[in-house]
């Protein structure tokens, strides 16, 4: 109090002090009652009774804490109190800044990594880990905590650097303590200047490139490769705002940026099998739970199966993991949050705000009031109930006809209502029928996920089965990718792509729905635990289909169609093992007259055209390039990128290009092949994926060439060496048509010019 009383003397210099004194309890009265309006304005217990609620700077709300008896099981953490000020800290020794219960997040800080000579192995980024001798998070602990593939970006800085993000999960089959297994998520790569310098105010490639997280794994490490052999450079995952608000020139100069840390967004959540003493089964919920405290809601976590983040319910704050936790904010005491020109009166969950009336009129209004009193305060509860779901219907209603004007709704109706053949083949569907047609995209639903979105399996009201896509991360780029696959789609029609029913363009993100296919993916099938492995035919049958379904999309319009994303993941299998082309969210459209187009290079690891890496010219043989990779995965069933004896990282076409070259085919080929008698056109197969593998795309067959070829290895009409100098001289002779076209025009072509095109390209 002593010091109460100083700080007011010390805003009152201009009264003199005997007039001080006298107004100095009168002020500390206010300035009690304000605090005791902001303490009731933030009430709410935020840790367990008798347990510190914070440790140095850093809040700790249950269900984390760091002594005994004050967390849940799977959240202790350590509160180092021999620094000053405390450091709290998870398990693995990683420091915490701040752990949000609404937002589902916790900000650490994280390892930056330098590269170092031979190195063999990804280095760890420090989540609690010894790469790779363990997976984490600790299954000893149960920790829920994964990096958030929407807050964070993988970042590295360096000259000549190429970095590879790979991700890592172990997979129990039997085995207590699990496989691991490793993957590549994302890649980027930091050059130098024509300067030779690599110094840049923004990260964009020269001297530092960024990169989003494309994939949600348990642990991450990096792979470096120096394209200069000078190990230099760093890499880390970063906080996206954080990042964005720095100055890169700054990082790039300072000598002592490697013994940083940089701030990194992790997300956590509670699991529906192993947190039910925190979740309460509610059957109302679109979860089907909600949390332990009254007034709160559990939501699903779309990245984890079983996996739920939770919330106080609207009109309430606090800790929804605690019994009552969730305290009813009293609205009133709030005006610059709530304002009210009038009587304000607290409710539950909301507040209620009369207008002030004239002194002229209070005495009738008095009477009024009193006589309709009964009735009045019935119609009331009934009329806010009314009210505000009409307030919410208007807004929900408002907010889907802004999403459509936004998605180009309103240009793809006028397009698909002047041109029969597209009416004829897509509709534009509302929200509410995918809504009812997925039990409102219910996790069961859940079908898969792709480069851009998760798959939903839904039944339209007329019992067509379809598989409706929803996009996961909400930015720009996604929503280009989801209007660029209905262009592609609107104006194809080919058996062996995967056939558009139509869109709707109420959400944020437009939604697309397709046929259902039914089999699974080539991928699933090659490289998965399927019981019955495809046969040769079978496998002959899926390449030709797949080159036609190609080839269509490069010659048989006005407009050609590179993929960009050819890969067994995205060719989908039916029950009879047709198949179908897919996921067209990174293709583009050319003018037929033209051979290429300059654009950011986009593709899957293992998969992606080198010449089209390097140089960002994007064309037909770039398509031609990923469907070589394919040919080399039916022939001997090896993913595109795979550990060797050596452990390290190879590359599936490179290593089958050598071993073709050494005539060594029967060292890699699938021995169901043999078995079945096909190592005769396996032999034609290889020589045509070998010729599609070439490192200059001049030297490739076009994908007419590539289902010619097939469709001769089906009918066995022409013998081996026939077959091979007919790719040979067709890849030359298409060379020098090319070399004849003189100079190349690249267009750009805006969403509005290509949703008319699309309506204009012949079937």
């Amino acid at each position: 109090m002593l010091k109460l009383q100083e700080k007011m003397i010390l805003l009152l210099p201009s009264i003199p002090s005997p007039q001080a004194k006298l107004l100095l309890p009168i002020l500390l009265v206010q300035m009690a009652l304000q605090l005791l309006v902001a303490k009731v304005a933030t009430a709410g217990p935020v840790a367990l009774p008798g347990c510190l609620e914070a440790c140095g700077n850093v809040t700790v709300p249950y269900p984390f804490g760091f002594r005994q008896g004050c967390f849940h099981k799977g959240f202790k953490l350590t509160c180092d109190e021999t620094r000053h000020p405390p450091k709290l800290l998870l398990s693995d020794g990683v420091e915490v800044d701040a752990i949000s219960l609404s937002g589902g997040k916790v900000r650490v800080q994280s390892m930056i990594v330098r590269p170092y000579r031979n190195m063999t192995r990804p280095q760890s980024l420090g989540f609690g880990v010894a790469w790779p001798d363990a997976a984490w998070p600790d299954l000893n602990t149960g920790v829920r905590l994964a990096v958030s593939i929407k807050h964070n970006v993988l970042v590295a800085i360096g000259c000549n650097l190429v970095v590879n993000l790979v991700g890592q999960e172990t997979v129990f089959n039997g085995n207590a303590n699990g496989d691991i297994y490793n993957q590549y998520v994302s890649a980027c790569a930091a050059l130098c200047n024509y300067d030779g310098t690599d110094s840049s105010e923004t990260c964009s490639g020269f001297g530092c490139c960024q990169t989003t997280i494309s994939q949600s794994f348990a642990a991450y490490g990096v792979q470096f490769k120096q394209l200069d052999n000078s190990p230099s450079g760093v890499a880390f995952i970063v906080d996206r705002d954080w990042f964005n608000r720095i100055n890169v020139r700054a990082i790039q100069n300072s000598t002592t940026f490697h013994d940083f840390s940089v701030p990194t967004v992790l997300e956590w959540w509670l699991d529906v099998e192993g947190d039910r003493d925190l979740l309460v089964r509610d059957l109302r919920s679109g979860s089907g739970w909600r949390c332990i405290s009254l007034n709160s809601l559990a939501l699903n976590v779309s990245d984890h199966y079983g996996a739920v983040s939770c919330n106080c319910s609207y009109g309430y704050e606090g800790n929804p993991h605690i019994v009552n936790g969730c305290q009813d904010i009293d609205e009133c005491l709030q005006p610059d949050v709530y304002p009210c020109d009038g009587t304000c009166t607290n409710m539950p969950g909301t507040h209620r705000c009369t207008p002030k009336k004239s002194a002229s009129r209070l005495p009738g209004l008095i009477a009024v009031i009193a006589i309709s009193a009964g009735s009045g305060i019935v119609l009331s509860l009934l009329g806010i109930s009314k009210i505000t779901n009409k307030f919410k219907q208007r807004r929900a209603k408002n907010l889907r006809r802004n999403f459509f004007k936004k998605n180009h709704g309103l240009l793809l109706q006028q397009l698909i209502s002047s041109n029969q053949d597209m009416a004829e083949r897509m509709r534009i569907f509302s929200l509410e029928e995918l809504d009812q047609a997925t039990n409102k995209f219910d996790h069961t639903r859940i079908l898969g996920g792709g480069g851009h979105g998760t798959v939903y399996k839904g039944i339209l009201s007329d019992q067509r089965i379809v598989a409706i896509k929803k996009a996961k991360i909400v930015v720009q780029r996604e929503i280009d990718h989801f209007i660029n696959e209905v262009v592609i789609l609107s104006q194809t029609n080919h058996r062996n792509v995967v056939k558009l029913f139509g869109c709707c363009l109420e959400t944020e993100v437009p939604l697309l729905v397709y046929e259902f296919i039914s089999n699974g993916t080539l991928s699933f099938h090659l490289h998965g635990q399927s019981e019955n492995p495809l046969s040769w035919k079978d496998r002959l049958r899926i390449a030709l289909e797949t080159a036609r379904a190609i080839a269509y999309l490069h010659s048989a319009a006005s407009i050609s169609v590179y993929h960009r994303d050819i890969k067994c993941a995205n060719i989908l299998l039916t029950d009879t093992l047709t198949s179908k082309v897919s996921d067209f969210g990174a293709s583009r459209s050319i003018a037929i007259d033209e051979t290429g187009i300059v654009t950011a290079v986009q593709g899957t690891h293992g998969y992606l055209d080198p010449e089209y890496y390097y140089t960002s010219r994007l064309t037909e043989k770039s398509d031609v390039y990923s469907f070589g990779v394919i040919l080399a995965e039916l022939l001997t069933r090896v993913t595109p990128v795979f550990a060797s004896h050596s452990s390290e990282v190879t590359s599936l076409a490179s290593h089958f290009v050598s071993l073709i070259r050494d005539n060594r085919l029967l060292d890699i080929l699938d021995t169901q092949i043999v078995e079945e008698g096909g190592a005769e056109g396996a032999e034609v197969v290889a020589r045509l994926a070998k010729a599609c593998l070439s490192l200059k795309g001049e030297e490739r067959p076009t994908m007419r060439q590539v289902e010619t070829t097939l469709e001769d290895v089906q009918n066995s009409t022409v013998n081996l060496s026939s077959q091979i100098t007919r790719v040979n001289r067709n890849a030359v002779n298409d060379r020098s048509y090319k070399g004849c076209k003189g100079s190349e025009v690249t267009r750009v072509y805006s969403l509005e010019k290509e949703f008319i095109q699309s309506s204009e390209i012949p079937r």
